[in-house]
């Protein structure tokens, strides 16, 4: 490891106020504007001030015009063994000289996704994701309903869905 650090630099910023878990390696990182670095590594996306997100819990990440949009998922509650989600309110970090950043995380969060399931119910729809997790060999049932969409409701197809997508018992 330590040959490819010298041929390729090391990609962690100076001064980078996280911690990597052991065997997680810095894969792109971009300053942003006004203060911080995103980080891109196997297991996730570091946002200023050190602080990861999951590929996971990465609803939407949007490049546009010099800034990176980012939609973070946190879990709201549990249905079996899906877990059901809410959006954050997007965050926007302007990027100067991007790099290599928001074709990499595009890359993640896409090739996080396993398969995918709009439905619609009345006031809106939930999507269905099924998400590899980062580091490991599983995968978790994601419900992510509209805001007003009963969320009983969604727990109940939620609970179905995961004990239908469940290995037989051995």
């Amino acid at each position: 490891m330590g040959r490819l650090r010298r041929l390729f630099g090391d990609l962690l910023p100076e001064g980078f106020p996280g911690t990597l878990a052991p065997g997680e390696n810095a894969l792109a990182a971009a300053e942003v504007a006004g203060g911080g670095h995103l980080v891109v590594t196997e297991l996730g996306l570091w946002l200023p001030p050190g602080r990861r997100i999951g590929w996971h819990l990465i609803s939407k990440a949007v490049w546009r015009d010099g800034s990176l949009t980012v939609v973070e998922a946190e879990e709201a509650g549990s249905a079996g063994a899906a877990v059901l989600l809410a959006d954050r309110e997007p965050v926007r970090f302007a990027l100067p000289r991007p790099g290599k950043v928001p074709l990499m995380v595009r890359q993640r969060v896409d090739g996080s996704i396993r398969g995918r399931h709009r439905h619609e119910l009345p006031g809106g729809g939930v999507w269905f994701v099924q998400r590899k997790l980062p580091g490991q060999d599983g995968s978790v049932l994601q419900a992510r309903p509209d805001p007003g969409v009963d969320s009983e409701v969604v727990a109940a197809i939620a609970r179905e869905a995961s004990e239908r997508l469940a290995p037989p018992p051995v």
